[in-house]
């Protein structure tokens, strides 16, 4: 059985030092993420950058003058949107051999458009489609394994509550109080991704603590 977790931690910087000092200077799993420059080198085993992060660069796109923006960018969005869709198809079916049939399809599909549109955009979307080209392993790393979702919204969904707590409280005053909310929030994030109780956790680690008795374990594992 594996148990979803959640880990926030608090630092000063968002330097690749904080990157190393969670994951370690060389990770073995797949690493999901936005598309911030942080992510990117490093010994990483896999890599899926957001598609949902891809479109928002796409949107903006549309709406710049000239230069083929508009359909360039109208090309890739209906990619993305079909990506999404097939993937989602995925989820519910499990059919993998339809799924890996439309994404061979799929991915001569993009490397034609990237070919056919590449040489012909301005600034923005240029980097939009270098970025598709040289990190293709990063951006589509799903179409050969579905199991890795095309996005990061189950990242985002953990950050939702901190985001909300600094909006309405201004943030913690020191580096301290910082990391102990940090704490705090891997702790009742985790609960909420494995079903349990927040409170009834504490109450149980408070219980636990006082009687010299086990901790209860938030920590991932796999039984067999």
């Amino acid at each position: 059985m594996e148990r979803d977790s959640v880990y926030s931690r608090g630092a000063d910087t968002r330097g690749r030092v904080e990157l190393e000092t969670m994951l370690g200077t060389e990770f073995a799993g797949v690493l999901s993420s936005d598309d911030f420059s942080v992510y990117n080198g490093g010994t990483i085993t896999a890599q899926q950058k957001c598609l949902a992060h891809l479109r928002r660069h796409f949107k903006r796109v549309l709406g710049l003058p000239g230069d083929n923006n508009a359909a360039v960018a109208q090309v890739f969005l209906s990619l993305i949107d079909e990506a999404f869709k097939a993937h989602e198809s995925w989820r519910k079916t499990k059919e993998q051999l339809t799924y890996d049939s439309w994404a061979q399809d799929f991915k001569i599909r993009l490397n034609q458009a990237l070919a056919t549109w590449l040489n012909q955009v301005g600034y923005a979307a240029g980097l939009l489609l270098k970025s598709l080209r040289d990190k293709a392993e990063q951006w589509w790393y799903f179409l050969n394994d579905p199991s890795v979702p095309p996005d990061n919204n189950l990242a985002e969904r953990s950050l939702r509550l901190a985001v909300t707590k600094r909006k309405v409280s201004g943030g913690s005053r020191s580096m301290k109080r910082f990391e102990e909310t940090a704490n705090l929030l891997s702790v009742i994030q985790t609960c909420r991704f494995q079903a349990r109780s927040v409170m009834a956790f504490f109450r149980e680690a408070l219980e636990a603590h006082s009687c010299d008795l086990t901790i209860p374990e938030l920590i991932p594992f796999f039984q067999t």
